[in-house]
Order: structure tokens, then sequence, then C-alpha cells
């Protein structure tokens, strides 16, 4: 027959495991939101970028003399689709940001521009995809401070060390990300 300090100890390392099991599968559904989280960020990017070069045709006809902000959008556009991971998507995402502000700034002195179905169509659709944008980079962010908190917190610490659940990146802005644009005519 079997004793009852045995029974005590096969229960105690079978929530021991149960445990184990079920921290270890909450870290797979962490990882798997902050990857959805971040597919999503991209989704709200590609959208954009879908709508720059319309925006671009748009504007070009009305700005001739506005060569080098078309340039820098250009430019910007250029150097988000070359970056990779959080941290210089961010930063490149934040040049682009700051050179489209540019553009509907310089568009203020442009009457027929503003007046341009188009442009105001392509502007609204910009302004609701910015919107999108900043949610699904919270949206990210919320999981990498859900995931983080686990794999720092004890006793699930010891389990993310084991199965090797780094460390993920926040979205942030740097440095002139978070600079007021400034507009010289």
């Amino acid at each position: 027959m079997v004793s009852t300090l045995a029974w005590v100890i096969i229960g105690v390392a079978a929530l021991f495991i149960l445990y184990f099991i079920y921290a270890y599968n909450r870290f797979i559904t962490l990882r798997n939101r902050m990857d959805n989280a971040w597919s999503q960020i991209d989704v709200q990017l590609k959208r954009r970028f879908d709508l720059i070069p319309n925006l671009l045709e748009t504007v070009k006809g009305y700005m001739k003399h506005e060569k080098d902000t078309l340039k820098e959008v250009t430019e910007a556009r250029t150097a988000f689709l070359k970056s990779t991971g959080p941290a210089s998507k961010a930063k490149a995402e934040g040049m682009l940001e700051g050179a489209l502000k540019t553009i509907f700034a310089v568009a203020e002195s442009y009457p027929n521009l503003r007046a341009s179905e188009n442009f105001m169509q392509l502007q609204e659709e910009l302004s609701g995809t910015e919107s999108k944008i900043a949610y699904a980079r919270q949206h990210y962010n919320d999981n990498v401070l859900e995931y983080e908190n686990k794999r720092e917190s004890f006793p699930t610490n010891f389990i993310a060390r084991i199965f090797n659940f780094g460390e993920r990146e926040f979205f942030k802005t740097e440095g002139k990300e978070r600079e007021n644009v400034h507009v010289k005519f």
C-alpha cells in the first residue's frame, strides 16, 4: 500500500508539472500575440506605403518647386523598406511621418491642391491609417509589456531561461522623431 507521504509527493509533483506546462504555454501565447501585433503594424504601414505614390503623383503637379520635400518623402519611404526590427523600423517610420507632415503643411500654400478631391481623399485615408498605426503600435507594446513582465517575474523567469524566451523590443521613437516638424517656406 502506498503511504500518505508518497501521495503527497505525487500530488506536489503533478501540480509542479501542470504549472510548468501552463507557464510554457502562456509564453507561447504571448509570443504569438506579439508576432501578430507586429504583423498588424506591418499591415498598416504597408497600407500607408501603398497610398504614398498616389499622394506624390497628386502633389507633384502643384508643387513643382518643392522638389526637396518630395525627395524627402521618397528617401524616407526607401529607408523604411530597407529597415528591419522594431528599433530601425521606428526610426525610419518617424522620418517618413515627419516628411508626410511637411507635405501637408506645404500643401497649405497651394489652395488649388487643398481643394483637389484626390488630395483630400488621400489626406483622409492617410489620416485614418495613421490612427490605425498608432493603435497597432500601442497594441504591440502592450503585448511586449505583458510578455516581459512574465519573462522577468518569479518563478516563470526560470522557464523563460530554460526555453530561451528572449527579450523583445518595444516600438518607440527616439530623438528626432519626438521633435515637432518645422516647415520653412
